[in-house]
């Protein structure tokens, strides 16, 4: 497993993103690696707004993919995925259940208007208004 040092100095690829590591919290009694981003929600909207995306993993499944110098997640926690180029699709637009790295996800609207990612097996637990408070997501 990688370290909190190791997890801030790069940065990890999801949705075709980067997103950068906040912090290690522990939740329920299993630690949740936090990834966040911020980005523009519509270049075409006259006066697009910023929405904050956020990435909760175990941090065992995050692996560093050297020669790339950026994270991935891989289930074991050691074999790098296949990276596949597809198309981003902005936020909005993407279906709240899909697969990423040959792991099922789902997204929900979190707080203030953001958008919170987490493994499919942990999102009833994890895509919680007192997870997001114990993440510090506001």
């Amino acid at each position: 497993m990688l370290t909190a040092g190791d997890l801030e100095v790069n940065v990890l690829e999801f949705r075709q993103r980067s997103f950068q590591f906040q912090r290690l919290v522990t939740l329920e009694g299993r630690e949740v690696a936090l990834f966040s981003r911020t980005e523009t929600e519509s270049e075409s909207r006259f006066r697009p707004k910023l929405i904050h995306l956020h990435l909760l993993v175990p941090p065992e499944w995050v692996v560093l993919d050297e020669p790339n110098d950026v994270l991935l997640l891989a289930r074991d926690g050691t074999t790098l995925p296949v990276r596949l180029t597809e198309q981003v699709v902005e936020v909005g637009a993407e279906r709240p259940e899909f697969d990423e790295q040959g792991i099922p996800f789902r997204r929900e609207s979190g707080p203030s208007g953001s958008f919170v990612y987490a493994p499919a097996e942990l999102a009833d637990r994890w895509l919680t208004q007192s997870a997001y408070g114990a993440l510090g997501i506001s």
